[in-house]
C-alpha cells in the first residue's frame, strides 16, 4: 500500500497561535517541536459518517479522535484545568477501549480513546 499512515491534520483556526498552545499544554501534541509531533505506533480508524450523524456536532465537519494511555489521569487534569470532559459508560466497551469527548476553546469537538488492553 502507498499510505502509510496520516501525515497531519490541518483545519482552521481563528487563533491558530492559542489553539496550538492550548493543545500542547493540556494534550502535549508537537511539545517539542512546534510543527512536529512524534506518535506511537498503534491503530488509526479512519471512518467518514453520514452527513445527519448525531456522533459529533452539526456544525462542525470534523472530529479529532486522539489515542491515550492513561485516560484516567488524563482526565483529571483537564477538569483540573476547568475543560469540560463528558463520559459515558455507554462507549466503553472490551472490544473497543474507553472514550471521552473535550471541546478544544474554539469549539472543535476530541474524542479522547483509550484502546483496551492487550
Amino acid at each position: 500500500m502507498p499510505v502509510t499512515g496520516i501525515g497531519g491534520v490541518f483545519f482552521r483556526a481563528e487563533d491558530p497561535q492559542g489553539l496550538m498552545a492550548w493543545y500542547r499544554t493540556h494534550l502535549g501534541i508537537a511539545a517539542e517541536d512546534p510543527y512536529r509531533w512524534d506518535q506511537q505506533a498503534g491503530p488509526t480508524v479512519f471512518m467518514p459518517f453520514s452527513r445527519d450523524t448525531d456522533h459529533f456536532p452539526p456544525d462542525r465537519q470534523w472530529m479529532i479522535n486522539l489515542r491515550v494511555s492513561g485516560l484516567d489521569a488524563l482526565l483529571a487534569a483537564l477538569r483540573a484545568a476547568g475543560i469540560a470532559v463528558i463520559t459515558d459508560p455507554a462507549w466503553d466497551t472490551p472490544e473497543t477501549g474507553r472514550f471521552a469527548r473535550i471541546h478544544d476553546p474554539e469549539g472543535n469537538p476530541v474524542e479522547l480513546w483509550e484502546p483496551p488492553q492487550g
